[in-house]
This record gives structure tokens, C-alpha cells and sequence, in this order.
């Protein structure tokens, strides 16, 4: 599978396209709001997902049957920037399970800001 592809037609919400990545009987969890999806509710949640988007690759690791995916997402109005780490498990070249994790992008909270530890990354 080609993961930039799947990943261009998560952000572009490709209703036609989405579904072939997957196996039938695939299971997405998204474990930040304690959820779990068929193939056909992930399509619905990804593509009815109000707004458009653009994304970009931060990070892809790859080995044997598993993928390991970063990717940050904004709304095309910037208004909105999240984070995703996606934890892939393939068989046959299609996606079994997929774990995801999705975070809003923002500020450090106030107490690690007084202690004055840390840096921007970007």
C-alpha cells in the first residue's frame, strides 16, 4: 500500500477511494475519544467531517507488517491544527487494525510556560 496516497485521500476526504485500503473486517480505534470503527464508519466519520483540509507527512516508519504514521492536519482556514499518530497493521497489502491518536495543536499549558522549561519545536 502506498501510504502517501492513503494519506491524500484522508485529507482530501476521497469517499471513493478510502475503503480500498482497507480489509473488510478492519478495526480503527481512535483511542483519544474512546471510539472504535467499521471501515464504512470510518469513511463516514473522515468524510463527513465538516470543513476542507490539507495535511502534511511527518513521519512514516515502516517495518514488516506494521506502519507507523505521523501526520499534521490544519483546516484550509487555519483555524484548526492537529496532530495524528497512526499505527498501522497491514495484511495482504490492506489495512487490518489502525490505531489513531489525535491531538489539538496549541500553546503549552500555563504552569510549564512559568517554570520556563522547554522551547518551540517550529
Amino acid at each position: 500500500m502506498d501510504i502517501k496516497l492513503f494519506w491524500n485521500d484522508i485529507i482530501t476526504q476521497n469517499r471513493g477511494s478510502l475503503s480500498s485500503y482497507f480489509c473488510k473486517d478492519a478495526v480503527i480505534r481512535w483511542h483519544c475519544t474512546n471510539e472504535q470503527f467499521t471501515v464504512e464508519e470510518y469513511v463516514q466519520a473522515n468524510c463527513d467531517y465538516p470543513g476542507r483540509w490539507q495535511g502534511e507527512i511527518e513521519r512514516i516508519e515502516e517495518f514488516d507488517s506494521q506502519v507507523i504514521f505521523v501526520g499534521r492536519v490544519q483546516s484550509e482556514d487555519a483555524k484548526i491544527s492537529c496532530h495524528v499518530t497512526s499505527f498501522i497493521k497491514m495484511k495482504n497489502d490492506k489495512i487490518v487494525e489502525m490505531d489513531e491518536y489525535w491531538s489539538d495543536d496549541g500553546e503549552a499549558p500555563v504552569w510549564r510556560r512559568e517554570l520556563g522549561i522547554g522551547k518551540a519545536i517550529r
